[in-house]
């Protein structure tokens, strides 16, 4: 088991595949200069799996979620999932992505054993995905969201990160569309998870900001308290349901009470939280040659030292030292 000081358990691990992303998007990396991981730095296909395999036999994961960077640049992703659906016993496994790709691999993944996809998506007009990501790849994203879903990678989660002059003012659209098309919408605040250290917290689209904007077309209504458990979304039945829209409110809502994961950097690090400012090396026990036993101590020591928060609020809060590409969302 993963306990902290806190009681918290984890039971949900984080796996970042690789640190290379083909989008820019400027509420995550800058547009060049990121010095990426040397392969010799990653871990092997070979090292996650025997590293998720001490998760969920020796320490009590439940669920997995493969993460990046961008997971589909990793070439062996397909053989890891499906390896990992063998393991006894089997994690429930998801994967975050930006879509770019999913149009190819969404009907290998669902027969390798993925269970569902979240994918990021913070626009419906193709000109501002360009001015936000930097690339011209709209069209690849609802590609592969039309893939994943006919392949039964659900339900389909479509994340989206609102930002004061760009796509702001699109959260009914947003809405309306991702009802059109059976998936479930998820705002999520902008996070400070620049490298470039821009985030100011007065400048973001706040959960209050969003519900208001959603409640101009929408009747929300709370989701029983009792559904959420250790979820990061708050959610709300649309007009009345099935539909649900969610939130996660990470900076003006914190959840960190409740937390459950933990998380594998695609260098083998484990980040109690995605705002820690401490590492773990598994991988060098890995290569060493340590025991199984072994890195499932270093693991839950790890843990044990986990913090009650982000800090988010705090006047002193540092930023990440590494971009969100190379530790995993």
């Amino acid at each position: 088991m993963l306990i902290d000081t806190y009681g918290r358990v984890a039971t949900d691990l984080r796996v970042s595949l690789t640190d290379r992303c083909n989008l820019r998007c400027t509420y995550c990396m800058p547009e060049e200069g990121l010095q990426w991981l040397a392969k010799p730095e990653l871990l092997t296909d070979d090292e996650i799996v025997r590293l998720v395999d001490i998760a969920v036999r020796l320490l009590g994961v439940e669920e997995v979620r493969f993460t990046g960077g961008e997971p589909l640049l990793r070439p062996g992703l397909v053989g890891i999932v499906e390896r990992v659906a063998a393991l006894g016993p089997r994690p429930r496994m998801s994967l975050t992505t930006n879509g770019i790709g999913l149009g190819r691999t969404a009907a290998a993944l669902k027969a390798a054993g993925l269970d569902r996809v979240n994918v990021s998506l913070d626009t419906l007009r193709p000109d501002v995905f360009k001015t936000l990501t930097r690339r011209d790849r709209h069209k690849d994203v609802l590609e592969g969201l039309r893939a994943a879903r006919a392949a039964g990678l659900t339900p389909v989660k479509v994340n989206t990160v609102l930002m004061p002059g760009l796509n702001g003012d699109e959260a009914p659209d947003l809405l309306a569309w991702a009802i059109e098309h059976d998936y479930e919408l998820r705002f999520i605040e902008q996070m400070p998870l620049d490298p470039q250290h821009g985030w100011k917290r007065e400048g973001m689209v706040t959960a209050g900001d969003i519900l208001a904007s959603l409640r101009t077309r929408f009747d929300l209504t709370p989701e029983d308290a009792g559904e959420r458990g250790s979820a990061p979304a708050e959610r709300w039945l649309v007009d009345g349901g099935p539909y649900r829209v969610g939130v996660i409110a990470s900076v003006t809502r914190p959840f960190c009470a409740a937390c459950d994961r933990t998380r594998l950097t695609a260098d083998g690090q484990i980040r109690t939280c995605l705002f820690a400012t401490e590492e773990t090396d598994l991988r060098g026990a890995l290569r060493s040659g340590a025991p199984d036993e072994e890195i499932a101590r270093l693991w839950r020591v790890a843990m044990w030292g986990k913090k009650a928060g982000a800090g988010l609020d705090d006047p002193s809060f540092i930023q990440p030292d590494r971009p969100m590409s190379a530790i995993g969302g």
